[in-house]
C-alpha cells in the first residue's frame, strides 16, 4: 500500500512536467498578483452573479466609478473580465468561472485562517 507521500514513477514524471512548466507557474503568479487587491476580489465576487455596469459595480463594492473602471481595466487586460456595450453604458462580466472559483477558494481558506465558522463545509457558501 502506498503512503500519501509516495508516488508511482510514471505519475511522478507527469507531475514533474506539470509542476515545472515555467510558463504556467509564472502566469499563475500573475493571476495571484492581479487578485491581491481587495477591490478586485470584491469585483469578481459581484460579477459572479452576472454582468453589471460600472455604476452598479461601484455601488456594490463601495468605490467611485472612476476607481472601479481602473480596476476593471486591469482585470480586462488580464482576460478575467470582458465587456458589452449598450448605448453609452458598458457592462462587465467574468470571462469564465475559473477566477470566481479561485476567489471563492481564497475566501474559504480565509475562513479557516481567521478561525471563523466554516460555512462552506455546511453547504452555505
Amino acid at each position: 500500500m502506498l503512503e500519501d507521500s509516495q508516488v508511482i514513477p510514471d505519475e511522478a514524471a507527469a507531475l514533474d512536467d506539470d509542476i515545472t512548466d515555467d510558463t504556467f507557474v509564472e502566469v499563475a503568479v500573475e493571476v495571484f498578483a492581479m487578485l491581491a487587491d481587495a477591490t478586485r476580489v470584491r469585483l469578481v465576487l459581484a460579477l459572479d452573479s452576472g454582468e453589471l455596469s460600472v455604476n452598479a459595480l461601484a455601488e456594490r463594492v463601495g468605490k467611485s466609478p472612476t476607481a472601479v473602471s481602473q480596476h476593471l481595466a486591469k482585470l480586462r487586460m488580464a482576460r478575467m473580465v470582458s465587456t458589452r456595450q449598450n448605448g453609452n453604458r458598458v457592462f462587465y462580466r467574468l470571462v469564465d468561472t475559473h477566477v470566481s472559483k479561485l476567489v471563492q477558494d481564497a475566501i474559504h481558506q480565509a475562513e479557516h485562517t481567521v478561525g471563523a465558522p466554516i460555512r462552506h463545509h455546511h453547504g452555505e457558501g
